[in-house]
């Protein structure tokens, strides 16, 4: 759903232990990908994790809680279940665009409303809701993938 193309750059953020990370480096594009994440015991794991399974081009990143502080311009950000755990998300992704090419994407995956498992309701969003956060920072809804049982599916670009 990402169409991710020869030659791109990936940001993961929230990576985690690298779940998608992982899958993203091993998709048919290969492309470079960033594991961003503010928890250092993280950082280290998923660079250890992309050493052990021969997966050069993953570059783990320590975050800071206002930026990614991505290395270099990203075509692609993918955001999976931690929308919500973001301070002052409109100055977050107002940093954020400026690590990201003009044609760059923007996709979030986060909990629906009323969803059987996830975080608490108090820290799930509407899509409107996330639109308006993510349009104070000059994002632009581009698609909306229904797919997932249990989780939103945005795509925006700026």
């Amino acid at each position: 759903t990402l169409a991710l193309a020869p030659g791109q750059v990936v940001a993961d953020i929230g990576a985690g232990t690298g779940y998608f990370t992982v899958r993203m480096a091993k998709a048919a594009a290969q492309p470079k990908v960033y594991a961003v994440d503010i928890e250092k015991s993280m950082v280290e794991y998923v660079q250890q994790r992309a050493e052990k399974e021969g997966l050069k081009q993953v570059v783990a990143v320590q975050a800071s809680a206002d930026r990614a502080n991505l290395p270099e311009p990203v075509d692609v950000v993918l955001i999976v279940d931690t929308y919500h755990h973001i301070p002052n998300r409109p100055a977050f992704f107002r940093e954020l665009r400026k690590s990201m090419k003009l044609s760059g994407r923007l996709a979030i995956i986060d909990f629906r409303k009323g969803a059987p498992s996830g975080p608490p309701e108090e820290f799930r969003f509407t899509p409107d809701q996330i639109t308006e956060e993510l349009k104070q920072a000059g994002f632009r809804l581009q698609a909306q993938h229904d797919f997932l049982p249990r989780q939103l599916f945005l795509v925006y670009t700026f």
